[in-house]
């Protein structure tokens, strides 16, 4: 445990140096670009609309789903993959592609994938605002229940660190792990009920839920449009998404740690 708390010790020590890096990496991402931080949400909504005209209005006929249309259902699920998919591939090469920049500096190796997280987590925060406004114009106003984001949306930031914290290491240590983090959230995605819903209690839906997204998706959609306390009334799923976090955050830890010494050698 003594890595575990080594990291966790990097973190708060700078905390502020990374909300710091955080901005900067956010503003050199859009430099070259004419519409600059507006790529933002350009990007997303240009996929939204991808996967809302091929699966909403090509497969479902733009049919409702529990009385709400899927425009709106699509926005809420997929709004929370954005930030998971782009923070969990970038914080997988980040230590790889940064290394020599911080090699020399009195920086905690640890912080690259957490920066680099953070960037991405302001973009995400807007975007789920300027959601929650198109479905406050579209009649769903959002109550008391929306006060789920605020556990939900840190535990999503959580997650996907606590991922990234171990491919990072082991994308140094293994050169195929970018490419395999790719294939590997390719098949989360479509293995979550994103795009499509699974029959109420059937097999396929057991084992959706073994997918971390599957709990983060529900749960933003109850925060949002179904007005329900997702995470009391899902609390046995809530407890395993906490143990699988806790679980890729401990043995990132570890590795972490254990091989960080030796990056210089690997790179």
């Amino acid at each position: 445990m003594h890595a575990v708390f080594t990291v966790i010790k990097e973190h708060l020590k700078n905390f502020y140096l990374i909300q710091r890096l955080a901005q900067f990496q956010l503003k050199i991402s859009n430099h070259d670009n004419y519409l600059g931080l507006a790529w933002e949400l350009i990007n997303p909504i240009l996929q939204i609309f991808v996967y809302w005209f091929a699966f909403g209005f090509g497969i479902r006929q733009n049919a409702p789903i529990d009385g709400v249309p899927f425009i709106l259902y699509l926005l809420v699920g997929i709004s929370m993959w954005f930030f998971v998919n782009q923070g969990v591939l970038e914080g997988t090469k980040s230590i790889g592609s940064r290394f020599n920049q911080v090699a020399k500096m009195n920086f905690p190796l640890s912080a690259i994938p957490a920066y680099i997280l953070t960037s991405r987590f302001y973009g995400h925060i807007i975007l789920v605002i300027v959601i929650m406004l198109i479905c406050m114009a579209s009649g769903i106003v959002p109550s008391i229940y929306v006060i789920q984001l605020i556990i939900l949306m840190p535990f999503v930031y959580i997650f996907a660190f606590s991922v990234s914290l171990l491919t990072s290491t082991l994308g140094v240590l293994i050169r195929d792990t970018q490419m395999a983090m790719q294939a590997l959230l390719r098949m989360l995605f479509y293995l979550s009920p994103i795009l499509w819903i699974p029959d109420k209690g059937s097999v396929v839906e057991m084992i959706m839920k073994l997918n971390p997204v599957f709990f983060f998706a529900e749960g933003y959609r109850a925060a949002i449009l179904y007005n329900n306390w997702y995470i009391i009334d899902h609390w046995q799923l809530a407890l395993y998404n906490v143990c699988v976090t806790l679980l890729f955050f401990v043995v990132g830890s570890i590795l972490h740690v254990k091989f960080r010494q030796r990056f210089a050698d690997f790179i």
